[in-house]
């Protein structure tokens, strides 16, 4: 299972069956240090997440920041500007708590 899940507390349902429970994403505020990029044919988040954090599992930081987009997708629309978040350790840090149990 992706590591972003780890936090997320898994139950059983009535029959036993394991499912695990709503991920929630936390706000993503603006900073002055953000980076802004304009999108090109090929782009995707988690190639833009490794060129950026050197983590591609952190594809969902880009996306959220940028409600603009699909959130279904890991494709950026072509030719848009889209927002790359710098305080990725704060953006980690509001996730695991909001999905602490």
């Amino acid at each position: 299972m992706n590591k972003r899940y780890n936090s997320i507390p898994s139950f059983k349902d009535p029959q036993g069956r394991p499912y695990v429970g709503t991920t929630k994403y936390p706000d993503i505020p603006y900073s002055y240090e953000d980076i802004y990029v304009y999108t090109t044919e090929g782009d995707r988040f988690d190639i833009l997440a490794y060129q950026y954090y050197g983590d591609a599992s952190l594809w969902w930081v880009i996306s959220t920041a940028n409600p603009n987009t699909l959130q279904n997708s890991i494709y950026p629309p072509v030719g848009i500007q889209i927002r790359i978040p710098k305080d990725i350790g704060g953006i980690l840090s509001r996730y695991n708590s909001l999905n602490s149990i």
